[in-house]
């Protein structure tokens, strides 16, 4: 859970605006809950007003434009996170050799994978980005243009990733990522395994944090338990926190101390960041961390995407509903604490709000075709996604049958003329 959370407000007659009326206002109907309740929802002001029985909720009598989106078959859901990205390198699988670092094409990369994950419910994501070397800050500005772009639409924040940081070769890159932190990135990161001195690389990492007040999410695979141990000992206590992923390492030690390493995050309060779907550009080897035993171990566990379609995972979805899918049908998590892993999670990995759907709570919302969170991870095609109060996504999912004897009975939907040939 976030280490602060928001508490229910009753709804105000305040909008701060001069007008007589308050703002426009998005009432949702007939949406099913995943207690089994079927409510009304309306939203004001980017937060939830009021959750009442169906045909219960009126605008008020001072409102004006007020927009009903018919929710009945759809599941309501609060909206998940992408807290592991890769804007710079995302959609470059197609052409040959390394991803473009020209920043007009890493803008145009890191908006359209932003769009593709917003229409899959990801109303905030975190983008892992490389600085230094060829592309120096490029990249980094291009993200952060695609961010200033999708104001409005969903929240992008960007991570500096250096390649090294210890040693005379290092120097370059401490300076590059403190540049970094200036020019806008929010959070502090990289990858250690790569460093000569993997341990100094963490201290140089955790000292800019500190100073600037970010957050910290390190690749590292985890398969080191005396690194990971000195990683922890380090990172406790930090605020306003430390994220490390994908450990996908931590699942091919012993037991034992396996075991012991997770009770070592726990302690210090590291959050795991897994990737189901597969790698990223920042981990070597694939495979997916220990989610049951660091979950119970108090390990708070997020699930990202990696790769979206670079040389990592050509086919991969950025989509955080499969990630959920995966952990639930793999790794033998509850459809409930997978979904918890892309939503609340995520989350409270990118320092956002909680959100419930509650009077109060941000109005940070996904509905999903089903009528219980197990279907809706299995076949969740059609989807509507709201950010602020206004739906900023759409996903429209038919499927039809043949007109035959066994569609008839069964009640499938049929084609509306001609068959299949």
């Amino acid at each position: 859970m976030p280490d602060s959370q928001p508490q229910p407000q009753p709804p105000s007659n305040s909008s701060g605006s001069s007008g007589p009326s308050d703002p426009a206002v998005l009432l949702l109907c007939g949406a099913r809950l995943t207690d089994g309740r079927t409510v009304d929802v309306r939203l004001g002001g980017g937060r939830i007003e009021a959750v009442g029985t169906t045909g219960s909720l009126a605008p008020g009598p001072t409102r004006t434009g007020v927009t009903r989106v018919d929710l009945s078959g759809y599941l309501l859901l609060p909206a998940p996170a992408e807290p592991h990205a890769h804007g710079d390198t995302a959609l470059s699988g197609d052409r040959a050799g390394p991803a473009s670092c020209a920043p007009d094409d890493v803008q145009r990369r890191a908006t359209e994978a932003a769009l593709r994950q917003l229409g899959h419910g990801a109303t905030a994501l975190r983008a892992h980005v490389r600085v230094g070397d060829v592309q120096g800050l490029g990249a980094l500005g291009a993200v952060l243009r695609a961010r200033r772009s999708l104001r409005g639409l969903a929240e992008l924040t960007a991570v500096a990733m250096p390649r090294l940081l210890t040693g005379v070769a290092g120097a370059d890159g401490l300076a590059m990522l403190r540049d970094a932190v200036k020019m806008g990135a929010s959070v502090v990161g990289g990858c250690p395994d790569l460093d000569p001195d993997p341990t100094g690389y963490v201290e140089t990492v955790l000292e800019v944090a500190s100073e600037h007040g970010c957050p910290v999410d390190l690749h590292t695979d985890a398969a080191d338990p005396a690194r990971l141990s000195r990683l922890a000992a380090m990172a406790g206590g930090l605020r306003p926190g430390v994220a490390i992923g994908p450990c996908a390492g931590l699942a091919r030690l012993p037991a034992d101390a396996a075991s012991r390493a997770a009770d070592q995050l726990a302690a210090a309060g590291v959050t795991v960041v897994c990737l189901p779907q597969g790698g990223c550009a920042g981990a070597d080897r694939r495979g997916t961390a220990p989610v049951r035993l660091l979950r119970a171990a108090g390990v708070r566990v997020a699930a990202g995407s990696g790769a979206l379609r670079d040389v990592s995972n050509p086919v991969g979805r950025g989509d955080p509903l499969e990630a959920a899918y995966l952990l639930a049908s793999l790794h033998g998590l509850r459809p409930e604490d997978a979904y918890d892993a892309v939503c609340a999670s995520a989350r409270a990995v990118l320092g956002l709000p909680e959100v419930r759907v509650e009077a109060g709570f941000p109005a940070e919302l996904l509905a999903v075709r089903g009528d219980h969170l197990a279907g809706a991870l299995s076949l969740a095609y059609s989807r509507i996604v709201v950010h602020r109060g206004r739906v900023v996504a759409r996903t429209s999912a038919v499927r039809e049958y043949c007109d035959s004897a066994v569609a008839a009975e069964l009640g499938l939907p049929r084609q509306g003329r001609g068959e299949l040939s």
